[in-house]
């Protein structure tokens, strides 16, 4: 009687074990597939950023290297808040530029200074302005739009 226990225990630990990691590998591609331009280009308000980033220079990227932490524990409630207002910005029929969170603009300037950390350390132009998309605004989005006729942002 006691084996069978036993073994049943083992039974409910090893379903428990493989429920765990088939949740685990469903989660990691969900996660990666939300973050590519192919989702991210489903909405009407994201349409003109995914077309410009397919033919800018990190278009070998997906769209959250660039603007969702890297950080696994920070990423999933960031994703969920900025997904949501995007949603919301998405039904009331508004398009880009609309105001970017402040989260999400030191986000983006910590992913940038993570990747081009080289560059960072000799641009004399990161002392006079905090964010790098204070100049590059639109070098990931608009790489085919002429340097004098860029936005900068002042914001």
């Amino acid at each position: 009687m006691g084996t069978s226990r036993n073994g049943q225990g083992l039974k409910y630990l090893a379903f428990g074990i493989a429920a765990g990691i088939v949740s685990v590998c469903v989660l990691a591609s969900a996660m990666a597939a939300s973050d590519q331009r192919p989702l991210c280009a489903s909405c009407h308000l994201m349409r003109e950023a995914a077309v410009t980033h397919k033919m800018g220079t990190h278009a070998d990227q997906p769209c959250n290297a660039c603007h969702a932490p890297r950080n696994a524990a920070d990423r999933l409630p960031f994703k969920a808040r900025e997904g949501i207002r995007d949603f919301f910005a998405n039904l009331s029929g508004k398009d880009l530029p609309y105001p970017v969170a402040d989260a999400t603009r030191r986000t983006i300037n910590e992913n940038c200074k993570s990747c081009h950390a080289q560059t960072n350390m000799t641009a004399a132009a990161m002392i006079a302005k905090p964010y790098c998309v204070d100049c590059h605004r639109n070098v990931a989005h608009m790489r085919l739009k002429p340097v004098s006729t860029r936005m900068v942002a002042y914001e």
